[in-house]
């Protein structure tokens, strides 16, 4: 994965990553909440009931005859209350009422009357003037359901010490708020949803700002006119690519094509050697008395060093040509036995010079969908590496495997190969090793030409050397998508 894509994913990541934390402590945060809200209003309707029950106090005794048919009327009303989106149609309030020693005198589902209730916190901790709350779960209504329950005192003025003489208990079911937290964590994962939706739809339109639309279109329009016949999977894939190219471009604006300024940075440092060994010849030709066979090596040397950055350059502005073809605009079927057979041939003054021998194996009706001039560009390549690499009276064998979508390129040398250092460095831009024969090394150009090349035919290029026992040499891999036959 190239820098800017990695730049690009990385701030897709992060801001995932922000949206995922921002929403798991918000959604986590929302039943706590809820819960404070719930307890609170318990605690002032608690007391509301103490100080009810403190009116019909007699000597000490707490009188809940009152208590029964209020509580019996009110489970029976009939209401509908419309609290935002949600709809409440009954009555979900539970009390009940303990005397000094926790034993219950009246309760409001009729379960408890009678029981010995002291051990629970909320009796308990009341009866001993403090706070006293708990959540616990309780048969109600129809099931066993989670309650949260709050006491308040019960006190009897008896000389104007305030004696407490029970506990007057709410509770209120956690599902009855719960529905309030679930419709709260919807909207909150709405809200998220839509935000990670909106900055989708920010990248589109950044991109449809970006990347030239109507020449996009465009593009797209003369494809369909230079179709001879119709056809739905062509045309899908090519629209596709062409957002692919959206895409890329968008990718490119964002993470402010870096890449530009690494290319700068490293061509500089590339064409600083052989600038270095021109000036140094320059001077020394400025001697009057040099011999005339330095004169001429010194000469050789400016015109070797001149044509190096040269062909850099060249190279170098092909490349950048290429990467900015987002898309191909002209495809073909290419018939691979002919064109291969034709480079090994145009190869074989080259060879015959190092002594090697070009092996072709390409069987008939292999034959890929892509741009010829393109494709015979980066086979070329591949083959002047084998020839490079490759020793006196050695071999290179180009060969092609056809696969069910796809047709393999294979160009064999039986060269050095790679060494571990270089393995991950070799489609570098300018990453170059040297000749075995010559010791020098090429522009560093050509690996990385090859590989925009196979991207732009939805392919894919690999390197690697031979497996053990097969002998030395690398092997290089064209993989280009198949057409079953020429039209």
């Amino acid at each position: 994965m190239s820098k800017r894509s990695r730049i690009f994913f990385g701030i897709l990541l992060i801001y995932a990553a922000g949206i995922g934390f921002t929403l798991y402590r918000v959604v986590s945060d929302l039943d706590p909440r809820y819960r404070e809200s719930a307890e609170e209003s318990l605690v002032e309707t608690s007391h509301l009931m103490a100080t009810l029950i403190e009116q019909d106090v007699r000597d000490g005794a707490i009188d809940t005859a009152r208590l029964e048919p209020l509580f019996k009327s009110l489970y029976a009303r009939e209401f509908k209350a419309q609290i935002f989106s949600l709809t409440k149609t009954r009555i979900e309030l539970r009390a009940y009422v303990t005397d000094r020693n926790g034993r219950v005198l009246f309760d409001s589902t009729g379960q408890g009357t009678g029981e010995d209730f002291s051990g629970w916190r909320d009796v308990r901790m009341t009866l001993d003037g403090e706070y006293g709350a708990r959540t616990s779960a309780d048969v109600l209504g129809d099931g066993t359901t989670s309650v949260m329950y709050v006491g308040a005192p019960v006190r009897w003025t008896n000389g104007g010490n305030g004696e407490i003489i029970g506990v007057v208990t709410l509770g209120k079911p956690v599902q009855s708020f719960g529905q309030f937290v679930a419709a709260a964590r919807e909207k909150t994962l709405y809200v998220g949803v839509v935000s990670v939706v909106s900055v989708l739809l920010l990248a589109v339109i950044v991109s449809a700002w970006l990347v030239r639309p109507f020449g996009l279109i465009t593009d797209y329009a003369r494809f369909v006119r230079a179709q001879r016949g119709f056809n739905p999977m062509r045309l899908v894939r090519h629209a596709l690519a062409l957002f692919r190219a959206a895409y890329d471009e968008m990718r490119d604006a964002l993470a402010g094509r870096n890449y530009v300024a690494d290319y700068v940075q490293t061509l500089t440092h590339e064409v600083k050697s052989p600038l270095s060994a021109i000036r140094g010849a320059a001077e020394l030709l400025q001697e009057a008395d040099m011999p005339q066979v330095e004169r001429e090596r010194f000469l050789a040397n400016i015109q070797r060093e001149t044509q190096r950055i040269q062909e850099m350059v060249d190279r170098m502005m092909e490349l950048t040509a290429l990467e900015s073809r987002r898309v191909l605009d002209h495809m073909e079927p290419v018939a691979l036995k002919t064109m291969l057979a034709e480079l090994a041939s145009a190869a074989q003054s080259q060879a015959t010079l190092r002594q090697v021998r070009i092996e072709l194996d390409v069987p008939e009706g292999a034959v890929v969908e892509g741009d010829p001039f393109l494709i015979r560009r980066a086979v070329s390549n591949l083959l002047d590496n084998a020839l490079d690499f490759s020793p006196e009276g050695g071999v290179v064998k180009l060969t092609v495997r056809v696969g069910n979508g796809t047709a393999d390129i294979v160009v064999l040398d039986q060269g050095p190969g790679i060494p571990d250092y270089a393995q991950d460095k070799v489609f570098e831009k300018f990453y170059s090793l040297a000749r075995p024969h010559s010791r020098k090394k090429s522009t560093g150009l050509g690996l990385s030409f090859v590989r925009e090349i196979a991207k732009l035919h939805r392919g894919r290029i690999s390197l690697a050397n031979q497996p053990e026992g097969h002998g030395p040499g690398v092997v290089a891999t064209l993989s280009l998508p198949r057409k079953s036959k020429l039209t």
